[in-house]
């Protein structure tokens, strides 16, 4: 039996990974429409949407978060919680689709901070319901519900000089990244280019389909096409997984073992929880007592969250 994580008391981080970029202009809707994974018609200012900039064969570039802001003097603008060490990218890419279409992205990072607010009593404290992407204008930014799982608490958008004051006021205690990492581990979410490869992983690899960052209604995107060929055709032989670490936290990137056979590698961990891509062959394998996975000189076991979907022939493995 797995140990569950001790209860956590409400408690908010900002993340200095986390950047904003605000989108802006009357096509604005439409160029993100045409190009991202999840249906942004469905945006509103009480829903927020987790999606992905694919490459045209389906790999992942960019994931983030849209929330609508309404400002007055300015009209409608969309912030998107963006990594903020590649915001460059995402607007040299966005640029380049938007052509002459009435478009503005202005990097926000320097005005607006994210932080995220989690742990037993957050969402009540934020005055949001227990739904995946509820969102609410939070003063002069905006707050939401993880789109993802509703465990991983509040996002919010805030200016940055406020953003600590305003959050302390809704009775949040200041907490750590540090603490907010090891949430998002045992619940397995990945956090972007940590544990998402540029250009080489696929949507579905991480279960970002599960997590609500593709709309299969919605028509045609960046990669659409082959994304929904694998979707339908259950083609995945590999499967980030959050696993439990026994011994030293291994380092992004570290083979995963099982005996001689190369099965995976290590992704983003803290102590004692981390991510791995398996091959759901050899997960399989260790799960019913034919090995155990290694990574260093520590030892993994897969465990894995109420949320997670596995293909039928590997639906053995604990959960959390």
């Amino acid at each position: 039996m797995v140990e569950q994580p001790a209860a956590t008391l409400p408690q908010f981080a900002v993340l200095p990974r986390r950047g904003v970029l605000g989108v802006g202009g009357a096509d604005a809707r439409d160029l993100l429409q045409n190009i991202v994974s999840n249906d942004v018609r469905r945006l509103a200012p009480d829903l927020a949407l987790y999606a992905l900039l694919l490459t045209p064969q389906g790999k992942y570039l960019h994931d983030f978060f849209l929330a609508e802001y309404v400002d007055l003097a300015a009209g409608t603008t969309l912030l998107l919680d963006v990594e903020r060490q590649r915001m460059s990218d995402l607007i040299r890419r966005l640029t380049l689709y938007k052509l002459r279409a009435d478009v503005t992205l202005v990097d926000l990072s320097d005005k607006y901070s994210v932080a995220v607010a989690f742990g037993e009593g957050a969402l009540e404290r934020m005055t949001l319901p227990n739904e995946p992407a509820r969102a609410r204008v939070l003063g002069t930014g905006v707050a939401f519900v993880d789109p993802r799982v509703t465990a991983l608490g509040v996002r919010a958008m805030f200016p940055a000089d406020a953003m600590q004051d305003a959050l302390a006021a809704a009775g949040l205690a200041a907490g750590t990244e540090g603490a907010y990492d090891s949430l998002r581990l045992r619940l397995g979410i990945p956090d972007s280019s940590r544990d998402l490869l540029i250009d080489k992983t696929f949507p579905l690899e991480a279960g970002l389909d599960t997590l609500h960052a593709i709309d299969y209604s919605k028509g045609c995107y960046v990669g659409q096409e082959l994304t929904a060929r694998t979707h339908y055709r259950g083609t995945i032989r590999k499967r980030l997984v959050p696993v439990l670490i026994d011994g030293p936290t291994p380092e992004p990137g570290t083979p995963v073992l099982l005996g001689d056979i190369e099965a995976g590698e290590m992704r983003s961990a803290v102590a004692g929880v981390g991510l791995a891509l398996l091959r759901l062959e050899h997960l399989g394998t260790a799960e019913r007592g034919g090995g155990v996975l290694k990574a260093g000189a520590a030892t993994l076991r897969a465990a894995l969250p109420a949320w997670f979907e596995m293909p039928p022939a590997e639906a053995g493995q604990t959960r959390t």
